[in-house]
C-alpha cells in the first residue's frame, strides 16, 4: 500500500503499556466483593445473595469504564502507524460517502483502541484470542496488533493489505450501526431463533465485507492508496477466515447451521463486489436476497 502521504487519524487510543485500576470508584468496589463472598461462604438466603449481584455488575461497569479513561503510554511502533493511516484512510471515505448518500450526512468517526493481551470494553472483556472487534455499546474497534501475525502465520493470509481488510471491516460494523443496518440481526437475537440469527449474522458479516470493498474502492480512486496484488490480498484474507474454512481447520468437518460469518467464497465474493462496484446504496441487497443465493 501507498501510505507515506496518508496523514494519522486522531482517534486511535493506545492502551498498551497501561496499567488498569484495580479498584472501582473510591474503592469501594473491593468491599462490595468481599461482602458479596461473605454471603455466599456463610449460606445466606438467596433472595440476599440476589441482592449483591447489581452491585457487582455496577463495579464491573465502574472498573471498565475506568480501564477507558486511563490511556497508558502506548508504543510508536510501525504497527500504530499503519493503523493510524488506515482509519483516517476509513474517516475520509466514508465522510464523503454519508455526505453524498446518507440523510443528515453527518459521519461520527469511531475511536479505535490499540491493546495487547487483555483490556476493557463496553462489550465486556476484550482478548486477543477474540480477534479485532467493534463494539456497538461504546463504539469503539479493538485490536492487538498481535493478530496480524496470526492473520499471516496461522491464517496464511499476509500482506499490508490484509491487515488494512480486517480494520476496514470492523469500520463498516460501526458504518452498519450508525445507519442502522445492524438492526434486523438484533430483532433475531430477541426472538431467540438461533437458525435466524445466525442467518442475519451472516447477512450482516457479509454486508461488512461488502462495505470494506466500498472503502477500498473510493481509497484507490481519491488516494491511489493501493499497490498492484493489494485486492488479491484483501480477497485471499477474507477467503482464508470465513466459516466453513475455520472450522474446517478446528474440527475436521462443517456446521452449516452455525455459520456466523459466511463461508469463505461468499466472503471473498462480496468484498470483490464491493471494491468493484463501489456503490453504497447497493449494500443493502444482502438483507434483500433470499439466504441460499448469498
Amino acid at each position: 500500500m501507498r501510505l507515506d502521504g496518508m496523514d494519522r487519524s486522531n482517534n486511535v487510543e493506545d492502551r498498551r503499556g497501561r496499567k488498569a485500576p484495580l479498584l472501582a470508584s473510591g474503592g469501594g468496589g473491593i468491599i462490595v466483593i468481599i461482602v458479596v463472598l461473605l454471603l455466599k461462604v456463610f449460606n445466606a438466603p438467596p433472595a440476599v445473595q440476589n441482592m449483591a449481584g447489581p452491585l457487582v455488575q455496577v463495579l464491573e461497569n465502574q472498573a471498565g469504564q475506568g480501564a477507558g479513561a486511563e490511556s497508558g503510554p502506548g508504543i510508536e511502533d510501525e504497527a500504530k502507524d499503519f493503523i493510524s493511516k488506515i482509519l483516517r484512510s476509513t474517516e475520509k471515505v466514508w465522510s464523503q460517502q454519508f455526505r453524498e448518500h446518507v440523510q443528515g450526512g453527518g459521519y461520527s468517526e469511531p475511536k479505535l483502541v490499540i491493546f495487547s493481551g487483555t483490556d476493557r470494553s463496553g462489550c465486556g472483556v476484550a482478548q486477543a484470542e477474540m480477534g479485532p472487534f467493534y463494539c456497538p455499546a461504546d463504539e469503539m474497534i479493538y485490536i492487538d496488533p498481535e493478530f496480524f501475525d496470526e492473520l499471516a502465520r496461522r491464517h496464511k493470509a499476509p500482506g499490508d493489505f490484509a491487515q488494512a481488510y480486517v480494520i476496514a471491516h470492523e469500520v463498516a460494523h460501526h458504518v452498519q450501526n450508525l445507519t442502522g443496518m445492524n438492526q434486523p440481526v438484533q430483532q433475531a437475537r430477541q426472538s431467540g431463533d438461533e437458525t435466524q440469527e445466525n442467518e442475519m449474522s451472516v447477512r450482516l458479516e457479509l454486508q461488512a465485507d461488502y462495505l470494506a470493498g466500498v472503502w477500498a474502492h473510493h481509497a484507490q480512486k481519491n488516494y491511489s492508496l493501493l499497490d498492484e496484488g493489494d485486492i488479491e490480498e484483501g480477497i485471499k484474507a477474507a477467503n482464508q477466515i470465513g466459516d466453513d474454512t475455520l472450522q474446517m481447520e478446528a474440527q475436521g468437518y462443517v456446521v452449516p447451521e452455525r455459520y456466523t460469518h459466511g463461508t469463505s467464497k461468499q466472503r471473498a465474493f462480496w468484498f470483490r463486489k464491493g471494491f468493484t462496484t463501489g456503490d453504497f446504496n447497493a449494500c443493502d441487497q444482502l438483507f434483500r436476497l433470499p439466504y441460499g443465493r448469498l
